[in-house]
């Protein structure tokens, strides 16, 4: 049998796994939650809403889990509760409450919806997949490199032994 997904509680972040990427909203009660959403993303949008990371304005949504996730499966996800301390469940509901409205900056590197929800719950801005994106791209960037030296090397050494 299954594992049931845990109903989320308030203050809890939640992952929402888009074919592509990973989207993130902070849960505020009642089927709610409070996700930071390019102006051009449709609550349930999936892959199409990849296309929003280009612009650099966001608006702060308060909608149903449901309708956020649309097709998508989505799980709890506070990963950081063992490296940081959230704050209580009231503040973070409340910060994310506040916000609700407002156009903020947007910037898929620095600024987006993992950044916006564990600044929420923790005080600290972070994004694992910025970090990650950045390693894989660091890693496949020395391998490239060396590939290209590699190639010059048996370039040179043909046309030395001609």
């Amino acid at each position: 049998m299954p594992t049931p997904i845990p109903k989320p509680k308030p203050g809890d972040l939640i992952e929402i796994f888009r074919p592509i990427y990973s989207h993130w909203a902070v849960y505020v009660g009642d089927g709610y939650v409070i996700h930071l959403a390019p102006p051009s993303e449709i609550a349930g949008a999936g892959a199409a809403s990849i296309m929003s990371a280009l612009t650099d304005k966001a608006i702060v949504k308060k909608e149903l889990l449901c309708d956020v996730a649309g097709k998508d499966k989505y799980r709890v996800n506070n990963k950081h509760d063992g490296e940081y301390t959230p704050l209580p469940e009231y503040k973070i509901v409340k910060r994310a409450e506040e916000l609700v409205g407002q156009e903020v900056l947007y910037k898929l590197t620095s600024e987006n919806c993992e950044h916006f929800v564990n600044e929420l719950r923790y005080g600290v801005s972070r994004s694992d997949q910025v970090t990650d994106a950045i390693k894989v791209a660091g890693i496949t960037g020395v391998g490239l490199a060396a590939l290209g030296f590699i190639g010059i090397m048996c370039s040179r050494n043909k046309k030395q032994k001609q």
